[in-house]
This record gives structure tokens, sequence and C-alpha cells, in this order.
């Protein structure tokens, strides 16, 4: 008796089990697309991220001090909320670098990356360099509107080189140098707010936002100040810098040509809650620690005072403008 042909079995058992792989397969690979899908979207969507140099790192570094800033007619500000309060009032940067996770908003554009090694013509600086990603298309002719700057995504770790603070933010802006000039008898009209050596820039940014509050015409700094330019000063101000006039000027000549009153403050003088003040005047105030100089002192038309119940040896000059410009508004009315 003939036994059955074993080849056949066998012939049979490869033939299903490549069928048995390809279901497997097909299977596995459905299982798997919308993982694929959803990552292939997330890099379609990455922003671009570009590579700052080392030039580019010091530049942006290098701005923390006055004399930089003054070499580089630029000056630098991080932080979400200042940003925004910034472009909100309309303040023209020349350059905005963000990690991806900072909000753009929708009126601001991205820079798109190099092609090729060769910079995008939106590019704030040639001290850059992209990974490859998907480029837009640049405005016409290629030059943004300063009202609607450039957007340069870099790395949360490029930030952190780039940074002047401990915890980098998500949002550095570069902007540009723009001291405004005293016009001739500028000061007879309108009320005015001037700092005589007041150097804390925290103070000072303070005080601005103190004169936008109260809607001051202007405010003056003493060459002695801190610079209006300075970080600290322009967070301070919480976005009061773009709003407020400020020039630095020579105080004590500014001072000595107008025809408006000069009040300062003094711990001898009139009770400021029974002042009469006029509607052009110029309010001083100095430094915690010296008061006015000699030279404006003696510019004063009237001495103010703010009555000390307690010990308190003083206020802080902030605090001291805040309740003078108060009495000032409010006698005003």
């Amino acid at each position: 008796m003939k036994r059955p042909a074993p080849p056949l079995q066998a012939t049979a058992a490869q033939n299903a089990s490549p069928a048995r792989e390809h279901s497997r397969f097909t299977a596995t690979t459905r299982a798997r697309r919308p993982l694929v899908v959803a990552l292939a979207a997330a890099a379609r969507a990455a922003p671009c991220c570009a590579v700052l140099t080392k030039a580019a790192v010091q530049r942006l570094r290098s701005l923390r001090e006055k004399k930089h800033r003054e070499a580089l007619g630029s000056f630098v500000v991080e932080g979400e909320k200042v940003v925004g309060e910034l472009l909100a009032a309309g303040t023209v940067f020349t350059e905005l670098y963000a990690t991806p996770d900072w909000p753009e908003p929708p009126s601001l554009t991205l820079t798109p990356p190099d092609v090729d090694g060769v910079p995008s013509p939106r590019s704030p600086t040639s001290e850059l360099t992209s990974q490859p990603s998907t480029p837009t298309q640049p405005p016409v002719g290629g030059v943004p509107s300063p009202r609607n700057p450039t957007v340069t995504r870099i790395t949360p770790d490029e930030m952190a080189r780039a940074s002047h603070f401990p915890t980098p933010s998500t949002i550095l802006a570069v902007g540009p140098l723009r001291r405004l000039d005293l016009a001739p008898r500028e000061l007879d009209r309108g009320l005015t707010l001037a700092l005589d050596g007041v150097q804390d820039p925290g103070n000072v940014g303070t005080l601005l936002r103190l004169a936008d509050w109260f809607a001051l015409d202007r405010v003056l700094l003493s060459a002695d100040c801190a610079d209006l330019f300075h970080q600290k000063t322009i967070n301070a101000s919480m976005g009061s810098f773009a709003r407020v006039r400020v020039s630095t000027v020579d105080l004590a000549a500014a001072l000595d040509t107008t025809s408006a009153a000069i009040f300062g403050c003094d711990l001898a003088g009139t009770d400021v809650h029974t002042w009469a003040p006029p509607r052009d005047a110029v309010i001083v105030i100095g430094s915690e620690g010296r008061g006015l100089s000699p030279a404006v002192r003696a510019l004063v038309t009237e001495f103010l005072t703010i009555p000390r119940h307690g010990r308190a040896e003083s206020l802080n000059a902030a605090l001291a403008a805040a309740i003078v410009c108060d009495n000032l508004r409010r006698c005003l009315r």
C-alpha cells in the first residue's frame, strides 16, 4: 500500500504561513496608523527653530550693559507680559525671539528658515542658522512692517543661552534706542514729573507707570538717573515705557528755562493735602539717599511735605511721588 505523499501536506502548510503573516502585518499596520498620522501632522506643524551663533548670543547678552546698548543702538527686554504690553502699545521691535511655548499673536508672522545656507530675507540677523522646515512666504518686498515684526522661533536651550535671567522667558525682544529731545519751552505747559538722581531702575520704571496712571504730560530724567532702557526699568513700567514721553536732560538747565512752577518734596514744606497746585507745574522727585541735588533744589518754587505720623525716616521715591500726584489730580478736577 502506498503512503500519502507528504510533500503535498508540507506545501499546504507552507502556503498557509504567508497568509497568516500577511494578516498579522495588516492588522499591526492598521493599529499603528493613527500614531503615524499624528506624528506626521506634528512634524508638519512644528515651528521653525533657528540656532543662534556664538556671536548672536554674545550680542544679545551684551545688551544688559548700558555701554553696549549705546554702542549697538539697541535695547533688550524679556517676558511674556511686558513684551505683550509693549507690542500692544505699538513699540517697534527689530528682532523677536520666542520658544515654541510662546503663544504668538495673530498679527505677528514667523521667520522662515534658511534655504541651502542662505539667510531668509526676513531673518532679523545673519547670525542665525536654521534647521530644515517648511518655509512660509515673506511679505511683499521681503520687509516686515514695524507694526508686524517677524518672530524667530528658537528652542528653550537657545533661549537660555541668550537670556539675561536665571529662569528664561519664552520671548525676548530687541528694539532700537530712540531718545526724545525736549522742545524749547515745552515745560511751560502741562504737568511734568522730573526725576533727580533716581538711580534704582525699578523705581524709575515704577515712576513711569505712575506718570502714565495720572496722565502726566512728560517725564524728565537727570543724567545720573537709571537708564531708561535698562531692562529692569522697562519691566517695572509694565508697558508705560511705550506710552509716556520721556527725555533725559541736564535737569538743572532744563528747569532754569521754564516759567512753570517747580515743586519739590522736603520735610519742611507745605502740607501736600492743603496744596493748591497750578495747571502747569513740574514735580521734582529726588533720590531716597540724598534728596534733591543742590543745583535743582535752588530752582524749586515751593517745597511740599507729606505729613509724618510715625517714626519712619523717609518714604520710597515712587510712593512719595504717588501721594503728591494723587493730590495734584484731586485738586485739578
